[in-house]
């Protein structure tokens, strides 16, 4: 597939001509406009390229085009929340892509066949230092050593990984992919210094000569409630509990437990609480279709036998009963309480009410701005009040996800390149989205989505093993095939087809195609069939 799309730049002849119009007063023109997939993803990344890459078998060429935007594909590919698939204009006719499995497959078979990210980059000689190796850190580093910069990145903890490794359970993201994947992200000349907890940004900089400072320290934090309490019984946040899992740090919390939360991280700890021997019940102020967790999480939840106790809040413990408030969700989607009343039998409660950002380290510097949840103000180019100081991820107001926080990486290290250059980064102006009414879809169409498959629930509970398998090949380069291209020519020759004054040619040098204006009528009826429209008809 070509992505060459020619403009006219001949003038147009208006003279009378023979055909199915008699003035040319339309001309047209190829266009590469972009898909809704892509204006979707917070990486950036080029779906439809990559995705036309493998649908031609070039996976290799493939990965390469995805890790220009996204470093870790195999990753991205198990647990983003793929906005790009909701965006998908395939939805309206059967079911969109599975963007995020073909993005495993590729990302799975670079780490089997062990290819290295291929980039040249004439050092800069500049240094940025990296205060934090979470989703944002890695992949703020990953792109500043595209750019040529010096990067070292410094990190608390005894692994990278931030909350991917220590929030994310491994049936969700196997531990091996995720090592695989930051592995090769420092193999490409980042220093990575472990156990290292940075107590002076300011001072840290200047001992290492660092030309910048980018913070990307994760939201470790877990927010606490005020709940009555009599008597004994163990509390503990949410983040805290994976992290102890993680570690094999000893987690008494008895054989019932509350998990209190509606969130993603609430999912996560109540099934690895159910993975550990559990009973497990979630507690939730309001109902399954307010719940911010993905709705396929709360599926699996329940597959594996988690109770879910929806509208109610925790008003009082007394020792191992728990006094529950029945809610009501008013006009505004907001719980009321509704004074009824009800007792669970528990041994221990999980927190799962969202997290915070560890404000010590910031609040050293004057001129940094925080916002009363803790955030750091940043301004369009990701930078603090103070010059060179540049912040993103969990640190900054936005969405908390691993995709948002590896987007803010790429962003955050072209305006710090930038920077360092003494230069203005602005991005390029986006091409307009098309949509699915745009398209002219001739051909057959209905083409069910690819199923990956899953673990039987009665045995995914017993173990931390991965709960969804990937796609086969085939399975992948069939997905791959039911892209539909939106707004990007794939040289169907439909339009070598439809012309009757056979005014379009192929170019065999370049590929695409070209118009012969002396034989054009304006009839439109190349545009009319391409089923991508990336067919665009100008006034002449």
């Amino acid at each position: 597939m070509s992505e060459f799309l020619k403009d006219l730049t001949t003038p147009p002849d208006l003279t009378v001509k023979k055909g199915t119009g008699a003035v040319l007063s339309k001309r047209p023109v190829y266009v590469n406009s972009i898909p809704p997939c892509n204006h979707a993803c917070p990486t950036g990344s080029n779906i439809q390229k990559w995705l036309a890459l493998a649908q031609d078998k070039q996976y290799e060429q493939a990965f390469q085009e995805l890790v220009l935007n996204n470093p870790m594909p195999a990753i991205h590919g198990r647990v983003c929340y793929h906005p790009c698939e909701t965006a998908c204009n395939r939805a309206e006719v059967d079911e969109a892509v599975s963007i995020h499995a073909v993005e495993r497959f590729i990302g799975d078979l670079a780490i089997t066949e062990n290819w290295p990210i291929r980039f040249s980059a004439k050092p800069t000689g500049k240094r940025v230092l990296i205060i934090g190796a979470g989703p944002s850190g890695l992949a703020t580093a990953y792109h500043l050593k595209r750019f040529g910069h010096e990067v070292e990145i410094h990190e608390a903890g005894p692994f990278a990984g931030g909350m991917m490794h220590f929030g994310i359970p491994a049936y969700r993201l196997p531990r091996d992919i995720l090592h695989h994947e930051v592995e090769r992200i420092i193999n490409m000349g980042i220093k990575l210094v472990l156990n290292h907890k940075v107590e002076d940004i300011l001072k840290e900089q200047r001992q290492g000569q660092f030309d910048a400072v980018f913070l990307a320290i994760g939201a470790h934090i877990g927010r606490g409630i005020d709940i009555e309490q009599q008597g004994p019984c163990p509390v503990i946040d949410a983040v805290s509990y994976l992290k102890a899992i993680e570690t094999d740090d000893k987690v008494e919390l008895g054989k019932r437990i509350v998990v209190y939360g509606g969130g993603n991280t609430a999912l996560d700890a109540a099934r690895t609480a159910k993975r550990n021997g559990a009973e497990v019940t979630i507690v939730y102020r309001r109902d399954r279709q307010n719940m911010p967790a993905h709705d396929f999480e709360c599926e699996e939840a329940v597959e594996e036998g988690i109770k879910f106790l929806w509208q109610r809040t925790i008003n009082q413990i007394d020792h191992k009963t728990f006094l529950l408030e029945k809610m009501h969700i008013d006009g505004n989607g907001r719980p009321q309480p509704l004074a009824e009343y009800e007792h669970l039998e528990a041994d221990s409660l999980i927190l799962a009410l969202g997290q915070n950002i560890d404000t010590k380290l910031t609040q050293q510097i004057s001129d940094v701005e925080h916002k009363s949840d803790g955030t750091i103000v940043v301004n369009e180019q990701m930078q603090t009040h103070y010059p060179g100081l540049f912040a993103g991820g969990d640190m900054v107001p936005s969405e908390r996800t691993v995709t948002v926080a590896v987007g803010h990486g790429k962003k955050a290290a072209a305006h710090i390149n930038a920077y360092l250059n003494e230069t203005m980064f602005f991005k390029p102006t986006k091409a307009p989205r098309v949509g699915k009414a745009q398209l002219h879809l001739w051909y057959k169409t209905v083409a069910d989505q690819s199923e990956q498959m899953q673990k039987n629930a009665a045995i995914r509970t017993y173990s931390f093993d991965e709960v969804t398998d990937g796609l086969s090949e085939a399975q992948a380069y069939y997905e791959a095939q039911r892209c539909f291209s939106c707004g990007n020519c794939f040289e169907c020759d439909g339009c070598l087809g439809a012309c009757p004054q056979q005014a379009i040619s192929k170019d065999a040098e370049q590929g695409g195609y070209n118009v012969d204006v002396d034989n054009c009528t304006g009839c439109e009826a190349c545009y009319n069939q391409c089923p991508c429209h990336a067919i665009n008809m100008l006034e002449s």
